[in-house]
């Protein structure tokens, strides 16, 4: 009897585990296509979208239930560098240190194909060991179409994609003038993400016109992301 009653009082003395609303695995393109000067553009980018008044509201709105946040980068088949593990976001000190990990990354050097159905496969297992977390992400960004690897279409047809949303952020050009082909134009690369990627109920896509645009896309992606989540998950379960 004594060593339960000791037992119960160390059980209730123990913090209760927050809940997760939302696993965000963050996939960040650095293929060939990307050089040096967009690869900051990329990071800086998400940093400041983090940082945004209106992004940091919705990442701390429901404090018993954060958001767990891993980024990666991601290239070829075989590729794929996670540069920040699963962090918690449980105030604005852990913003933070993960914008502080963002802007000390420098770009692997190399050249990569884009193999997205490999960075698809990854995002899946680091989100396997959020499985407790309410609704699971990933979230990715490319400039270009998968020309190595796996079909994502064929990935994502696996059944260890049946609880997670992908979501794409496409960065590319406006339709080029005249016979000029300027790079990736994005009305079609949106249509390939589409139709390849993106994956889920409530999957979309946000686009950039060029990685200095990155910023502003990136904050609509997550204000729309997050807000999805706070919908479906506004109260506790």
């Amino acid at each position: 009897m004594r060593l339960t009653l000791t037992l119960l009082i160390w059980l209730y003395a123990l913090p209760l585990q927050a809940a997760c609303r939302q696993a965000l695995a963050m996939a960040l393109d650095v293929s060939s296509s990307v050089d040096r000067t967009e690869y900051q553009l990329q990071l800086n980018g998400l940093a400041g979208a983090l940082l945004d008044p209106e992004v940091q509201a919705l990442l701390l709105f429901q404090p018993n239930a954060p958001i767990d946040l891993a980024v990666f980068e991601w290239s070829g088949p075989t590729s794929q560098r996670l540069i920040l593990p699963w962090t918690t976001i449980s105030g604005a000190a852990d913003l933070r240190a993960v914008v502080g990990v963002l802007q000390n990354q420098r770009r692997p050097g190399g050249t990569e194909t884009t193999a997205i159905g490999a960075a698809l496969e990854y995002g899946a297992a680091l989100l396997q060991q959020r499985q407790s977390c309410w609704a699971l992400t990933i979230d990715i960004s490319g400039d270009g179409k998968r020309n190595a690897g796996p079909r994502p279409r064929s990935v994502l047809a696996r059944t260890g994609f049946d609880d997670i949303t992908v979501n794409a952020l496409v960065i590319g050009t406006d339709a080029p003038s005249g016979d000029q082909i300027t790079g990736n134009e994005i009305a079609e690369l949106s249509s390939y993400f589409r139709a390849e990627v993106l994956h889920g109920e409530n999957a979309f896509l946000e686009t950039a016109l060029g990685f200095q645009d990155f910023q502003r896309a990136m904050k609509q992606k997550l204000l729309h992301e997050l807000n999805v989540a706070i919908a479906q998950f506004g109260g506790a379960r």
